[in-house]
């Protein structure tokens, strides 16, 4: 007797495709998304290898190579790719390690202001109506002023510093992340899961962070990616203004306020740490465009 087997295809049916490769399916049909994710990938392997790709410490002076010129140009040299500054320090190994630094400002502020703006979130969105009130008036007034100049007074009450500064742009970037969280929260309460959790007899905080934060991840996340820009654009300008990193510190908004009155004679100095902040941020919000389109249900083609 011929025995018959079925293959799990056809009792089953198609096998359906794991979330990762589903997410990785929608993120690559952007393509600038896709090409966002390679220049981050690109500017954190330089970030975390710093020490062993620049040619120089990022404070070594050469004082026979004052404001030298990029090699392609009269006077350059291979010795220093990029040129050097008005103190004869490399720009390449100033650049690399500054991308040490702005990574470091976006991944410490956006840690600060998701991780407050969320749990204050939530508590919004199961807040009695007159605490939800009263939050959402504190964030209205936070984001009625200009973010930079929100961020100055910070820093200016705070005194000028690195650590400052970061602190200052997570407070100006932290009610976003609060009013997309409440929003996300009040969306998912009238939903059958949420009411079984209640009824299953699931403490408040049980239900809120447990239950429902993780259903409203998607939104927060693209919203972490974009907000990773702007801290790094942010400090950039608190840098430039001088109320960010200081001098000596590598970072491009500081490097550019640095050199800025050579602008005219020397015109690497400036131009290289602004096209670092221009493609770090661009590819961050590509990037936040593919995750949006990724994670959004609404988003997602068929």
């Amino acid at each position: 007797m011929t025995e018959i087997t079925e293959t799990p295809a056809t009792a089953t049916g198609p096998a359906h495709p794991s979330p990762l490769r589903e997410f990785w399916q929608y993120f690559s049909d952007n393509r600038g998304a896709v090409a966002g994710l390679v220049v981050f990938a690109a500017f954190f392997l330089v970030a975390v290898f710093a020490p062993l790709i620049a040619p120089y410490p990022p404070h070594e002076q050469f004082r026979d190579h004052l404001l030298q010129p990029p090699f392609w140009q009269p006077g350059g040299t291979l010795q220093f790719p990029l040129g050097t500054d008005p103190l004869g320090r490399d720009m390449l190994s100033r650049l690399i390690f500054g991308a040490r630094y702005s990574f470091f400002i976006g991944m410490v502020v956006v840690s600060i202001a998701s991780f407050f703006g969320v749990v204050i979130g939530v508590i919004a969105g199961f807040a009695p109506s007159w605490l939800d009130t009263l939050i959402m008036r504190l964030m209205d007034i936070v984001l009625s002023f200009p973010s930079l100049l929100l961020a100055l007074v910070l820093v200016a009450v705070l005194g000028p510093s690195l650590m400052n500064a970061m602190i200052a742009i997570a407070v100006v970037l932290q009610p976003h992340f609060v009013r997309l969280t409440r929003a996300a929260v009040l969306s998912e309460r009238p939903k059958d899961y949420v009411t079984a959790a209640k009824v299953a007899g699931a403490k408040p905080g049980r239900l809120m962070f447990v239950t429902v934060l993780p259903n409203c991840l998607a939104p927060i996340i693209v919203q972490a990616a974009l907000s990773f820009s702007s801290a790094i654009l942010d400090a950039a300008a608190l840098g430039f203004l001088g109320m960010g990193a200081q001098p000596p510190t590598p970072e491009w908004g500081t490097m550019l306020a640095e050199s800025r009155e050579f602008i005219l004679r020397a015109w690497w100095v400036v131009t290289f740490p602004g096209l670092c902040i221009l493609f770090a941020v661009l590819a961050i919000n590509l990037m936040g465009d593919g995750l949006r389109d990724a994670l959004d249900p609404k988003l997602k083609r068929s």
